[in-house]
């Protein structure tokens, strides 16, 4: 894919990309990851056709808002990306695809903009919110686990996570909970899980809640086994947790050792590049520029039915493996179950099975593309 659009160079139309993310704060890690990949997919491919404007939301919905306007009105962007967070992408999206711009989401699939909210202009490179954790669901069942205790924060991915789990999951539920989104402290959620005869513990608790959690749960004495989405146990994480995820199992559409020449290239280029391993949220970045870069190759961005066309067609090679869009503009891919290990000094996890195959998301119905 990298050679053809290379090659393509000659006739390519420049591409000016507005990459609005997350810099600084407790969620800065994802956006820089997220960054990370997609410059790197870009200085690969050299095509010398993509400018691309970074800009930082602080995570906050009004500040992005100012941001997309700015982009759309003043820098004239063609494609918009690089948003972490639900409620962000459902301040910005809606109206960036309604002034006709292309918005590639490396991240955050909320559900409203997967089902009758969905939109010719949005495509979602990572997963709808739901995904990982109906994967979650599912190796519970198989794991034999009948009565979970399920916590997420209150916002938009917290409520498509729960909903998400609960659509797979077979057992009862031994309690379920809301908590503030930015949560540092979990004293209170430790105790009702402690004081519940719940045989397992489901939580979706991103970026910094999650080392918060994870850590107090390892000091609570707690001896419930414990899955997640790789969002709690992603590269970036794991090292600030340390010893306390260890042996946890977490869901995730990628991981470093998924067996296949396009992933074994990008890990090695990151850590060449940047000095870490790549995290989930950079193996995204990466696949939404490459995504970009392969419709390039095929169409002018200014003929805006073509240019769809050709990202549709998603013709890239995926660090995943296998990757489709669905009719919403959704990937259809299988879903891991990975285990957190240590590797020398370096916390990380391996891949133990796989939870759901060729998975695509249950709004897609709703869709009427």
């Amino acid at each position: 894919m990298l050679g053809t659009a290379a090659t393509a160079g000659a006739h390519m139309s420049d591409v000016k990309v507005g990459m609005i993310t997350t810099l600084s704060g407790g969620g800065a890690g994802l956006g820089i990851d997220v960054r990370d990949g997609f410059m790197l997919a870009v200085k690969m491919a050299d095509t010398g056709h993509i400018e691309v404007i970074i800009e930082d939301d602080q995570r906050k919905p009004d500040i992005a808002v100012q941001l997309a306007d700015k982009m759309i009105q003043s820098e004239k962007v063609d494609i918009m990306t690089g948003i972490i967070w639900s409620n962000l992408a459902m301040a910005v999206v809606p109206s960036a695809t309604a002034q006709g711009k292309i918005y590639l989401s490396p991240n955050a699939g909320p559900s409203a903009l997967a089902g009758k909210g969905c939109h010719e202009n949005y495509f979602n490179v990572a997963w709808q919110n739901d995904n990982l954790h109906e994967a979650a669901g599912a190796y519970a069942n198989s794991a034999g686990y009948k009565n979970s205790f399920i916590l997420a924060p209150n916002y938009p991915a917290g409520q498509d996570a729960l909903t998400g789990y609960k659509r797979q999951y077979a057992g009862e539920l031994a309690g379920e909970l809301f908590t503030q989104l930015g949560q540092k402290d979990y004293a209170a959620e430790l105790a009702q899980i402690r004081a519940s005869d719940a045989d397992s513990v489901f939580f979706f608790l991103p970026g910094g809640m999650g080392i918060s959690f994870l850590k107090q749960y390892a000091d609570s004495g707690i001896d419930l086994p414990v899955v997640g989405p790789a969002f709690s146990f992603d590269q970036g994480i794991l090292q600030a947790v340390g010893d306390a995820a260890l042996g946890v199992v977490n869901t995730s559409q990628w991981n470093k050792d998924i067996d296949n020449a396009a992933n074994k290239a990008f890990v090695e280029a990151f850590q060449a590049e940047y000095g870490r391993l790549p995290s989930l949220y950079a193996s995204q970045g990466y696949d939404t520029a490459n995504l970009l870069i392969s419709a390039m190759g095929k169409a002018d961005i200014h003929d805006a039915d073509a240019f769809r066309a050709a990202l549709k067609e998603a013709d890239f090679e995926s660090v995943r493996g296998d990757f489709a869009f669905g009719n919403n503009h959704h990937p259809i891919q299988d879903i891991y179950v990975r285990e957190v290990i240590k590797e020398g000094d370096v916390y990380t996890n391996k891949i133990i099975g796989v939870a759901l195959e060729d998975h695509q998301d249950v709004y897609a119905a709703d869709c009427k593309m």
